[in-house]
C-alpha cells in the first residue's frame, strides 16, 4: 500500500527543473524576509508578516505548478486558441477599469484578488503561438498576418498602455519563437516593418494625445540612464542633484552590488534595503548580492536560470510535436529573458524596467502565474518521459503538423 502511495506522489518530469524551482522558492523566502523591513516600517507591520505572506504566495505558486503539471498536454492544446481572446478581454477590462499602482494601470480585482493581466497575457500569447504554428503552414503573408500579427499585435498594444517594457518583452519572445519555428524570413521582415511602424505610431499618439502614458516614463528612464555618467565638476550643485535624483534607484542598486566582495555581508545584514525603492521586488537581486556576495548570490542565482534554460532546450529536443516543443521553448525564453533583464537592471547595465525576478520577487498572482509556467514545462517533460508526446492532434491538421515539423528541422 505504501509503495502505491509513493508511486502516486512521485514527481515525474525533468528532475533538475524540479530542484531549480525549489531552490528559487527557498531563495525567495529568505530574500523577501530580509528586504521587506522598509516596507514593514512604512506600513507599521512586522517583517514576520511579510515572511508569512511570502510563504503563502510560495505555497500557492507551488500548488499552481503542481496543478498545471498534472494537466494532460492535450488539454493545453485544446484550450490554446481560447486563452488569446480571454487575455485580450482581461487587458481591455484593465484598460477601462484597472487598479492603478505606480501610475500604471496593470491590475484588476476579482473577488477580492488582485490580478496582473499582463502576466496572464504573456503565457496566453505563448500558448496561442505554439498551437497556431503547429496547425498552419503560413504559405502566404495574408495568412500569417491574420493568425499571427493581428492577435499578437492587439495584445502587445494593450500591454504597452500599462507597461512598455512588458510589451517589448512579449514582442521579443514572439519574434524568437517565430524564428525558431522556421517561419519564412520574408514574413518576419514584413512583420518587423509593421512592428516598427506601430511603435512610431504609439510615440506619435502619445505626443499628440497622451494615449500611451507609459511611453513618457520609458523615455525618461532611458534618458536618465544615459545621463548617469554626465556628473562633472562643470555642473552646478543643483544640476548635479537633479541628475542624482533621477538616477536614485540605479545608484542605490549599484552601491548594494559594489559594497561587497565575493562573500557579502551575510543574510539579513543588507544596508541598502533601507534606501532602495522596492528592494523586495524590482531590486531584490541587488539585495541578494549584497547579503550573499557575488559568488553565491550573484553568479549562483544567475546560473540557476541559465541551467533551467539549458534543461528546457533538452526537453524541446525530445519533443515530437511543434506545439509541445514551442510551448517549452517559448516559456523558457520568457522566464530566462525576464530574469536577465532584472539582473542587468540591478547591476547597472540597463535602465530601470520594473521586471521582477521570476519565482523570487515578492508577489501574489505573478508568483502563481510563473508557477503555472513552470508547471506547463514540467507537464511536457512528464509527457515526453512517458513516451506519449503526440496527444490529441486533429486528423484534419496532420498534414499541416508534418510539414511544419519538416520546416523547423530544415531551419
Amino acid at each position: 500500500m505504501d509503495s502505491i502511495n509513493l508511486g502516486i506522489f512521485r514527481l515525474r518530469g525533468d528532475k533538475v527543473i524540479w530542484i531549480i524551482v525549489f531552490l528559487l522558492c527557498l531563495i525567495s523566502i529568505a530574500a523577501v524576509y530580509s528586504s521587506s523591513s522598509s516596507l514593514a516600517f512604512s506600513e507599521k507591520k512586522s517583517t514576520m508578516d511579510y515572511l508569512l505572506r511570502q510563504l503563502k504566495f510560495v505555497v500557492f505558486s507551488l500548488t499552481t505548478l503542481f496543478v498545471f503539471y498534472n494537466i494532460p498536454l492535450g488539454i493545453y492544446r485544446m484550450f490554446s486558441y481560447l486563452v488569446m481572446p480571454l487575455s485580450i478581454l482581461l487587458l481591455v477590462v484593465t484598460l477601462t477599469s484597472g487598479a492603478s499602482y505606480n501610475s500604471a494601470d496593470r491590475w484588476i480585482k476579482v473577488f477580492g484578488f488582485t490580478i496582473h493581466t499582463g502576466e496572464i497575457a504573456k503565457i496566453a500569447t505563448i500558448m496561442y503561438l505554439s498551437r497556431v504554428m503547429e496547425a498552419r503552414k503560413f504559405e502566404t503573408f495574408k495568412e500569417f498576418a491574420i493568425w499571427i500579427i493581428a492577435p499578437t499585435g492587439i495584445v502587445i498594444l494593450l500591454i504597452l498602455y500599462g507597461s512598455i517594457s512588458t510589451g517589448l518583452l512579449v514582442t521579443a519572445v514572439t519574434f524568437v519563437m517565430l524564428v525558431v519555428a522556421g517561419i519564412k524570413w520574408m514574413h518576419l521582415l514584413k512583420a518587423s516593418l509593421i512592428a516598427i511602424s506601430a511603435g512610431a505610431l504609439v510615440l506619435l499618439l502619445n505626443l499628440s494625445f497622451g494615449i500611451f502614458p507609459r511611453v513618457e516614463t520609458a523615455v525618461n528612464r532611458i534618458k536618465n540612464f544615459a545621463t548617469e555618467d554626465t556628473l562633472t565638476s562643470e555642473l552646478t550643485p543643483m544640476q548635479r542633484q537633479q541628475i542624482l535624483d533621477k538616477t536614485y534607484q540605479a545608484n542605490m542598486a549599484r552601491i548594494a552590488v559594489a559594497s561587497v566582495g565575493v562573500l557579502g555581508k551575510g543574510p539579513g545584514n543588507s544596508t541598502q534595503r533601507n534606501f532602495l525603492p522596492h528592494p523586495y521586488s524590482d531590486f531584490i537581486y541587488a539585495i541578494i548580492i549584497e547579503e550573499w556576495g557575488l559568488l553565491i548570490g550573484g553568479i549562483g542565482v544567475l546560473m540557476l536560470y541559465l541551467w533551467f534554460l539549458a534543461r528546457a532546450i533538452i526537453i524541446t529536443k525530445k519533443c515530437t510535436t511543434i506545439f509541445s516543443s514551442m510551448l517549452v521553448m517559448g516559456l523558457a525564453i520568457l522566464i530566462t529573458t525576464q530574469a536577465l533583464l532584472h539582473i542587468c537592471v540591478n547591476v547597472g547595465l540597463l535602465p530601470v524596467t520594473g521586471h521582477t525576478l521570476p519565482l523570487i520577487s515578492l508577489g501574489g498572482t505573478s508568483l502563481m502565474i510563473m508557477g503555472g509556467a513552470f508547471g506547463m514545462i514540467l507537464s511536457v517533460s512528464r509527457t515526453v518521459e512517458k513516451g506519449n508526446d503526440v496527444e490529441v492532434v486533429d486528423q484534419t491538421e496532420t498534414a499541416n503538423v508534418s510539414e511544419t515539423e519538416n520546416r523547423a528541422k530544415e531551419v
